[in-house]
C-alpha cells in the first residue's frame, strides 16, 4: 500500500503539475491551462489476485502563473478489497508550490491508513549551483543535499513536453517530489508514442468536450518510475510502479492508469473545469 501513495504523487506531477510549466517553456507551448480535475478509480486487473477490488477518487487543483510560481493542491481516496473482509482505505493530500525556473520547491504531505495517525512530510529545496539543499521539517528536521542533475516534478513535465514536440520517443531523468519519508530520489523512464492529432476520434470525456481541448493534440505517454538508492545498491531494474496517460499540449492529462506491477488501476476523468488564469504580469 505505501506504492499507492509513491503512485499518487505520481500522477501530481504528472496530471497535474504539467499544467505548471509555463514559465520554463511558454514560448514553445503557450499557456497551459489552469483547472481542477477530478478523475475516479477503478480496478483493471490483478496479477496475483492480491486485490479483488479497488474504487477511490484523485481531485486536483492548479493555479499560478511563470511569476508567481505554481501551486497545485491535490487528494487521492482509495479503497482497496483484499479478500476475506480486509479493506484498506488510504487517504493522500499533498500541497506543493514550485517556481517557473525549477529552483525552489516547496511541499507538505499527509498520508494516512485506515485509522492509524497520519504520516506528515513538510519541507523545500532549493537549486544551487549544481547540488539541490534539502530542508525537511517533518517527519524528522534533517538538511541534505542532492545531485544538481536532479529535477523537480514541473520541470519533468516541462522535458517530457518538450521531447514530444522534437518528436523524441524515450526521455531519462532523476525526480525528487518529495515523497516516502522526503528523502526518496526516483530514476525515471519515459516513453512518448506518436501524436493524436485533435480531430481523431476518442472516447469521451470532460476534457475532450471542452472548448479549451478541442482543438489540441496529445500523446500517449508511460513513465516509469525506479528506485535509485535500489539500482545502485542492487542493479534492481523493476519499476516500482508506472504510470500511461494522454498528455495535451497544455499539460493537461486524461485516461491515467496506474501500474503497480501487482495489480492495475484507472483513472477517468469524471469532472473538468477551467479556472480564472491571472496573467503573469
Amino acid at each position: 500500500m505505501v506504492h499507492l501513495f509513491r503512485t499518487s504523487l505520481g500522477v501530481m506531477a504528472l496530471a497535474a503539475a504539467t499544467v505548471g510549466t509555463g514559465g520554463v517553456a511558454t514560448a514553445a507551448n503557450g499557456p497551459f491551462l489552469a483547472h481542477q480535475a477530478l478523475y475516479d478509480l477503478s480496478l483493471v486487473k490483478s496479477r496475483s489476485n492480491s486485490v479483488n477490488s479497488a474504487r477511490g477518487r484523485i481531485l486536483y487543483n492548479f493555479a499560478g502563473n511563470a511569476c508567481e510560481g505554481y501551486t497545485s493542491e491535490f487528494r487521492q481516496v482509495s479503497e482497496l478489497d483484499s479478500g476475506e473482509g480486509k479493506v484498506t482505505l488510504s487517504d493522500l493530500r499533498s500541497n506543493s508550490w514550485e517556481d517557473a525556473a525549477g529552483k525552489s520547491y516547496r511541499f507538505k504531505i499527509e498520508t494516512r491508513m485506515n485509522e492509524a495517525d497520519a504520516g506528515r512530510v513538510d519541507g523545500s529545496a532549493e537549486r544551487d549551483g549544481n547540488h539541490i539543499n534539502v530542508k525537511l521539517k517533518l517527519p524528522t528536521p534533517k538538511t541534505f543535499t542532492l545531485d544538481g542533475s536532479i529535477v523537480f516534478p514541473t520541470e519533468q513535465i516541462q522535458r517530457i513536453i518538450a521531447a514530444a514536440k522534437d518528436g523524441k520517443s524515450l526521455l531519462e531523468l532523476s525526480v525528487y517530489d518529495g515523497s516516502d519519508d522526503g528523502q526518496k530520489v526516483y530514476n525515471t523512464l519515459t516513453v512518448i508514442g506518436q501524436p493524436i492529432p485533435a480531430d481523431r476520434a476518442t472516447s469521451s470525456d470532460p476534457s475532450t468536450a471542452d472548448e479549451h481541448m478541442k482543438s489540441l493534440k496529445r500523446w500517449p505517454v508511460t513513465v516509469s518510475y525506479f528506485d535509485r538508492d535500489a539500482q545502485q545498491k542492487e542493479g534492481e531494474q523493476t519499476p516500482v510502479y508506472a504510470m500511461a496517460f494522454e498528455l495535451y499540449e497544455n499539460g493537461v492529462s486524461r485516461q491515467l492508469v496506474l501500474d503497480y506491477n501487482d495489480f492495475v488501476i484507472s483513472g477517468a476523468m469524471g469532472k473538468f473545469d477551467v479556472k480564472d488564469s491571472k496573467p503573469c504580469n
